[in-house]
């Protein structure tokens, strides 16, 4: 019996085959939005084990590991790296059928040559192994970047960053490149911390904010400075699109009501984030840049856990809170005003694809092909049958040969064979409509679509 991970994972038919092996497989990686930390990129940092590069803020894998019995010491706790890993690998064989089994051993196989099922048996055999490799001269954050032939990487990175480590990156073979998160400036919902944020502004910008206005001009002046380091992209994680009609009239008042030190009720709030999510496109628009919308996840929702082990640590969710009149009225607003950057809207409930798909048809205007965008399948939907999903569903309702394709969103140095994953998926999917005859058997035609889909769409799209 041949490797679980072989030549021909994932890919059905001939023709899928074909299409990933002649025209997919050799492509460079464009990974436009991800949290790496441009502050390991910049110092080359070698991980001390597989346990640290594997486990080490990977809210997938603690989420399994709780799922199945693990206590959380083994997860966000005080255990070793080796004791964290052991517990993964007995998690592993219970992760059949979920895309931590296909990410496992993509990333064994691709980083580390390691083909053999990971199991508890063999993990500490495969701890040593990957772990020696970790320690080689060309296999610190920099070298695993160039090993997947990486172009270029879009982290995260607030207003107040000062972006030193993007200055370290400069001459750095690989494009390290900024996106401008302001999402601190409209979380409202506990004001001494939204208080203390703008604190922070001030501090960075050298100016009193006591009002909307100052408010506005100095995340205007931190995008400018984003601008200037190679920034070609903002990022909005949001839990649904904002819009009240009225929000300019009520927006200052929020905002000093919040500076008061008093919470807002959901009219006020709604206003208040209309109004900075207004502002802030247009910022977008004005320097040209793309604009990416993450909408849908409900957050926190175990507060016990969030109470003693913090954010991002697997206690998120999908949600069904998506508006379509005010995601449409707020496009809109834009259009109108001539003020709406090329976008791109990441769905994270399939039940809402169709209407995501439609929605961003209703806005391209003919002045950049692609320029309204359904994003890649997002966090719970980034798997096979979410990403079979979304091709079906904007093949049907949209262009998919200028859609600009995959991202890792994620914070893994070792996650980069999602993209082949992605890519093995699209060929599977392409492929068989062809053995269907539903898609011509044409390879001038079909080379065409697949590299755009796999990489050229995006380096077009962003012009890094």
């Amino acid at each position: 019996m041949g490797h679980f991970i072989n030549e021909d994972f994932a890919l059905e038919g001939k023709k899928a085959r074909q299409l990933y092996h002649d025209y997919a497989s050799q492509l460079p990686i464009i990974d436009f939005h991800c949290h790496l930390s441009p502050a390991m990129i910049a110092e080359d940092y070698h991980f001390q084990d597989l346990g640290e590069a594997w486990l080490a803020g990977d809210h997938y894998k603690w989420r399994a590991m709780r799922t199945h019995g693990v206590n959380e010491d083994y997860c966000t706790g005080e255990k070793s790296y080796r004791e964290k890993f052991q517990k993964w690998a007995e998690t592993v064989p219970y992760t059949l059928g979920n895309p931590l089994y296909h990410w496992t051993h993509l990333e064994l196989a691709r980083y580390f040559g390691i083909f053999d099922l990971l199991s508890p048996a063999n993990a500490g055999m495969i701890f040593d192994m990957a772990s020696a490799m970790l320690t080689g001269e060309d296999m610190g954050t920099r070298g695993l970047l160039q090993m997947m032939k990486v172009e270029v990487v879009g982290t995260t990175d607030d207003p107040v960053d000062s972006l030193e480590h993007h200055k370290a990156l400069k001459n750095f073979s690989i494009k390290i490149r900024p996106t401008f998160r302001p999402d601190n400036a409209i979380k409202t919902e506990v004001p001494d911390e939204f208080n203390a944020y703008i604190t922070r502004l001030e501090q960075v910008s050298g100016k009193t904010i006591n009002n909307l206005d100052t408010l506005v001009e100095v995340l205007d002046e931190r995008h400018a400075y984003f601008d200037s380091m190679g920034c070609r992209a903002s990022d909005h994680g949001l839990s649904k699109m904002y819009y009240v009609a009225d929000f300019a009239s009520k927006a200052p008042k929020a905002f000093d009501k919040l500076r008061s030190g008093k919470a807002l009720d959901v009219e006020e709030n709604e206003a208040y984030c209309t109004y900075m999510m207004y502002e802030l496109c247009k910022m977008n628009h004005k320097r040209g840049w793309v604009q990416q919308f993450h909408l849908g996840a409900i957050r926190n929702n175990n507060t016990r856990i969030f109470r003693n082990v913090g954010l991002d640590t697997g206690h998120d969710s999908i949600g069904n809170n998506q508006d379509s009149y005010r995601m449409s009225r707020f496009l809109d607003l834009l259009d109108n005003e001539d003020k709406l950057a090329k976008s791109i809207l990441y769905n994270l409930n399939p039940a809402d694809n169709e209407m995501f798909i439609t929605m961003v048809g209703n806005f391209q205007d003919g002045s950049v092909a692609g320029k309204m965008q359904y994003g890649a399948a997002w966090w719970f939907l980034d798997q096979k049958a979410g990403m079979e999903k979304h091709l079906k569903d904007l093949s049907v309702l949209g262009l998919l040969s200028h859609f600009v394709g995959m991202v890792t969103d994620s914070r893994s140095f070792l996650s980069y064979p999602r993209h082949e994953y992605f890519r093995r998926i699209v060929c599977n999917y392409i492929g068989g409509e062809v053995e269907k005859g539903l898609i011509p058997n044409d390879d001038s035609l079909l080379k065409e679509l697949i590299e755009r889909v796999s990489y050229r769409n995006a380096a077009e799209y962003f012009g890094f």
